[in-house]
């Protein structure tokens, strides 16, 4: 009776949570059903991390909602060399920095969508996102909306740099885990530049329908937007304490 109770109240977490609990057994191993199921969800977390990002189709996507944007590279050359050095991940392409400062926005907020470790991510999600927060931030001065692929977090700071931005958001793929291989996170960084650390950026994080929803991922980015600009940083010195009910309407960026 005991052991059944406890199986009970296993199996009564399974309406709670996608990982994997109560599952049952057949011998010593898996139910092949569940064994299959993890195997699936391996694959896709594979291919979360190796698939390209549209780059193409994810313009038509922001075009749709009136968004212009310019399209950049890291330093890697392919997804081989960006999985096997993040460094160059890191860093923009000489050229594409070169063609950015040709586009400068001083004191303006950069986004820059990445496509970091799941492109699935920016395909799906970036651009729904963009759409909610972009309206939301008059009159706040909004520079380029970035495309940037073969990405880690801390280019966004190379790009804010080449913009001369005040702040920048970088919505990234997250590594894929065995239930969400299109989990997306957005990085704010107060006065981008070479060499951030990242406890100098507030994170954003589990953006898919079955983690933050869209809308909710917008309401808090636009208030940390606004905490941003009252307090003039981000990270550490920057709590996410925002009110249970709704998001907030950014002030102007100023340097001091």
């Amino acid at each position: 009776m005991m052991a059944e109770h406890s199986l009970a109240r296993w199996t009564d977490l399974r309406r709670f949570t996608s990982a994997r609990v109560a599952l049952g057994r057949a011998g010593n191993g898996l139910p092949t059903a569940a064994h299959l199921a993890f195997q699936a969800a391996h694959a896709a977390a594979r291919d979360a991390v190796h698939d390209a990002l549209d780059v193409t189709a994810l313009l038509a996507d922001l075009s749709a909602h009136g968004i212009a944007t310019h399209s950049v590279a890291s330093a890697c050359p392919d997804r081989p060399t960006y999985l096997r050095r993040p460094d160059l991940g890191r860093a923009l392409h000489p050229a594409d920095r070169a063609r950015l400062a040709a586009a400068q926005a001083p004191g303006s907020i950069a986004f820059v969508l990445c496509d970091g470790l799941s492109a699935l991510a920016v395909q799906r999600h970036a651009a729904p996102l963009l759409a909610r927060v972009l309206p939301a931030l008059t009159p706040l001065p909004v520079g380029p909306v970035v495309v940037a692929t073969q990405g880690r977090v801390a280019l966004g700071d190379d790009i804010g740099a080449a913009l001369g931005a005040g702040a920048v958001a970088v919505l990234i793929g997250e590594r894929p885990g065995l239930s969400t291989p299109d989990s997306l996170g957005v990085y704010l960084t107060w006065v981008p530049r070479v060499g951030r650390a990242d406890s100098e950026r507030n994170c954003i994080s589990n953006i898919r329908p079955e983690g933050l929803p869209v809308d909710e991922a917008a309401d808090k980015l636009l208030w940390l937007i606004g905490a941003m600009c009252r307090l003039q940083c981000t990270g550490i010195n920057l709590k996410d304490e925002q009110p249970a009910l709704g998001g907030e309407r950014a002030p102007s960026i100023g340097r001091n």
